[in-house]
């Protein structure tokens, strides 16, 4: 098993400066943040200029990160391909095409993203929407040699308040997922702070879906019990801040409440030896450049004890 994490963390970061912190710091990959270089959403960034990769570029890449002795473990794209406004559908599905086509050229076998959701229609509906343009991205994918993975995160109050933003945060919604897209090339970056905070058990889950486990994410989950007696389990409600509920945040593995230890040896269990990326949106070591790198410092060491 190998340590990374994702680049989306340090958005202000030229790609030699992530690589040569990253490979001085003991990390083994990093997962490559992806965005179009006009998106503002937060949590995002574009060490790689998908839209105008070409094959020199690779090239250039690919010798930056044997030099340093680091692989790439995955390229990231996270965004609503679901949209409701197809013109914006569209531009995001198109963006993804170019993400993949940059994995292609680097060698690179997996693209992280969100199938998303439609807030004007049913769960139901959504799933059928979901094969319907995922059936789409994993023939395009599979043709390049590429697999595409889905995180678990629920993205909630991200499209409409009180709905999910992502249909594929529940082993119901993975099921049926798989059912809706039987490509083998379609999987999961399983992320188990969000499966904390949902009360889904994160570690029980891993035997059932461990062919579906392409990627995994190290985050942790911190809960906060004097917002949960204020607020409840459907959280804040006046004047709400996406993915801010009040009763819940994501910490730096070691500084929530994740066993870790057990977790990682669940995965080995079941003959995972994959990657485990940091996905740094710990509120404690936000904002300034080295307060965020201390944070994935400090998960670095958490999770390589058990590794």
């Amino acid at each position: 098993m190998k340590l990374g994490f994702l680049t989306a963390c340090l958005p202000n970061l030229g790609l030699d400066e992530l690589v040569k912190f990253a490979s001085a710091k003991g990390f083994d990959t990093l997962e490559l943040a992806a965005w179009p270089v006009a998106s503002d959403r937060d949590y995002q960034a574009r060490q790689i200029d998908a839209a105008n990769f070409t094959k020199d570029d690779a090239e250039k890449v690919n010798e930056l990160f044997s030099s340093n002795k680091l692989e790439i473990s995955a390229m990231a794209f996270y965004e609503n391909n679901l949209h409701p406004d197809l013109k914006q559908r569209e531009a995001f599905l198109n963006h993804l095409k170019k993400v993949i086509d940059t994995a292609s050229l680097l060698g690179v076998k997996l693209v992280g993203t969100f199938v998303g959701a439609r807030p004007d229609k049913s769960p139901t509906e959504n799933m059928k929407e979901i094969g319907v343009v995922f059936r789409e991205l994993t023939k395009y994918a599979g043709d390049k040699n590429v697999s595409l993975m889905i995180e678990n995160c629920p993205m909630d109050h991200w499209v409409k308040f009180g709905l999910p933003g992502n249909y594929a945060y529940s082993p119901e919604l993975w099921r049926a997922l798989f059912n809706e897209v039987p490509a083998e090339n379609f999987g999961l970056n399983l992320d188990p702070s969000h499966l904390y905070w949902l009360g889904i058990d994160h570690v029980k889950l891993i035997k059932e879906f461990m062919p579906k486990i392409f990627h995994t994410h190290a985050k942790d989950t911190e809960m906060l019990i004097d917002g949960k007696n204020n607020y409840g389990v459907f959280g804040r409600q006046i004047d709400p801040i996406p993915w801010k509920s009040g009763w819940w945040q994501y910490r730096m593995p070691g500084l929530g409440e994740i066993d870790w230890g057990k977790f990682i040896s669940e995965l080995k269990a079941n003959g995972y030896e994959g990657i485990l990326s940091i996905e740094h949106e710990d509120p404690m070591y936000e904002g300034e450049e080295e307060k965020i790198k201390e944070g994935l410092e400090l998960g670095y060491k958490h999770l390589s004890q058990f590794i």
